[in-house]
């Protein structure tokens, strides 16, 4: 193919949306959020705060926080469940990557990612060395999510990467931004800056269970830290940074449009999910279907013979039944459901490695058989759909299908299952006292003049 030069003549100007975003984002005030916004901008900081506590408990994050305390540095700011205070740096890529370890934190099916574990590590260090208030950080929050998840609906990522560590390191660098009191013009860069630096992430780290994948939203998180660094001492980015990668490099079908739509009225953290399986939210929908079934009818794992799913496309190509690690489990749809069916429900500790060697367990994913339905995946993204059929050895069928996730906007859980979410996790980290009394801090964030108090409690 001939190389044709474009040469650039001159910078071109910064496009419409993104004049719009960056005035938007400077001018937005916490009263400016809708109630629902800021109700759920505060789950999600809970429920953030939450996956990283039990995260940090794998020995792979105790392991990177010895070793982050003495390469990058020690500091003030917590390593959230592993009772140690870090440099900026090392606390956003710590908290980012024990956040991702249990496949426990919300996401935005709309954006088909993650946006809220991305941006809540580096607003908790941004808040910090700003002296922030609660209300500065609910709206930092709101408005790093916003922007990430705009991005990941304005486009479509490449089927070969993986969404962590993409546009989400946008939306960190706004909510730090934000939270430095970034003029309308700084924030524009940030976005274009943050757009560059990006991970060139792969699909395949979550399909083969490499590990690696759990720290591409702490990279993000320490990059967005970063970037306001490179903004506030003079560096800029490309015109439309955004635009041109999301719309060539890492993603195409690029629509500017989605950017402003309804801007200031449609919240997207107030259309977020919450997980209550501790696996890919893909294998969700199968779950659910097979909690219908188990919730009308006594099935013993010994008298399954078979267990027949039929789900969309990404679902189906979670088709492994032999996990070689807890990742891969969670990524494995027959693992899931056969884990599921012997230990009652898709809890941590039905992926760690007694699970996993449960021989039970073992047999019954290989009698999980998993395919594509194409009318299922052509509902896609709205819908996420399975249909689930257990065959008993007696010949008996048990079926059920289901359309939408638990947690889902449609589906919604209610705010007392995700605080019960939040002290189940939190708990066997903190004690029943300290868990409760955090759980009461971010309830009440709006009110907070200071956060002293929470890092103190996330600290410890």
């Amino acid at each position: 193919m001939r190389i044709v030069a474009e040469p650039v003549l001159r910078r071109p100007p910064t496009p419409d949306w993104a004049v719009r975003w960056g005035a938007f984002a400077h001018d937005l005030r916490f009263e400016d959020l809708p109630e629902e916004a800021v109700a759920r901008t505060k789950l999600v900081i809970a429920d953030c705060i939450a996956a990283i506590a039990a995260g940090a408990q794998e020995s792979e994050t105790l392991a990177l926080a010895e070793r982050l305390l003495a390469s990058v540095g020690i500091g003030p700011h917590p390593l959230i469940g592993a009772r140690v205070r870090g440099s900026a740096a090392a606390a956003a890529l710590f908290n980012g990557t024990a956040g991702t370890m249990l496949e426990l934190d919300e996401g935005n099916q709309y954006a088909r990612g993650h946006p809220g574990i991305h941006v809540v590590p580096a607003a908790l260090v941004a808040a910090q060395r700003a002296g922030a208030t609660g209300r500065d950080l609910i709206t930092a929050v709101a408005l790093g999510y916003e922007v990430g998840a705009r991005i990941g609906i304005a486009s479509k990522l490449r089927v070969s990467m993986h969404p962590h560590g993409t546009w989400g390191t946008i939306g960190a660098a706004v909510a730090v931004a934000k939270l430095n009191g970034a003029t309308a013009e700084q924030i524009v860069e940030a976005m274009n800056v943050a757009s560059s630096l990006g991970l060139t992430t792969s699909r395949r780290t979550m399909l083969e269970g490499g590990t690696v994948r759990n720290s591409f939203a702490g990279f993000s998180n320490q990059i967005g830290l970063t970037v306001w660094d490179l903004v506030a001492a003079g560096f800029t980015g490309e015109a439309d940074g955004v635009g041109t990668v999301y719309g060539t490099i890492a993603a195409e079908d690029w629509r500017p449009d989605e950017m402003t739509a309804e801007l200031g009225t449609r919240w997207e953290i107030a259309r977020n999910y919450f997980k209550r399986h501790a696996c890919c939210r893909y294998n969700h929908a199968a779950l659910d279907a097979l909690a219908k079934i188990t919730g009308e009818s006594d099935v013993a794992p010994d008298d399954v013979e078979r267990v027949e799913v039929d789900t969309y496309v990404w679902a189906a190509q979670l088709a492994s039944p032999e996990p070689h690690n807890m990742l891969a489990a969670k990524f494995s749809l027959p693992f899931s459901i056969a884990t599921t069916l012997v230990h009652g429900a898709a809890t941590v500790d039905a992926f760690r490695e007694p699970a996993r060697n449960d021989a039970r367990v073992s047999a019954l994913a290989k009698r999980v058989v998993v395919r594509e339905d194409e009318a299922l995946t052509a509902r896609l993204p709205v819908e996420r759909a399975a249909r689930v059929r257990v065959t008993l050895r007696d010949g008996h069928t048990l079926d059920a299908e289901t359309y939408t996730n638990r947690g889902d906007t449609e589906d919604p859980y209610g705010e007392a299952e995700i605080e019960d979410k939040f002290l189940e996790l939190t708990t066997p980290v903190w004690g029943a006292r300290q868990a409760q009394a955090l759980l009461c801090a971010c309830r009440t964030l709006e009110t907070a003049a200071g956060l002293d108090d929470i890092y103190a409690l996330i600290a410890r």
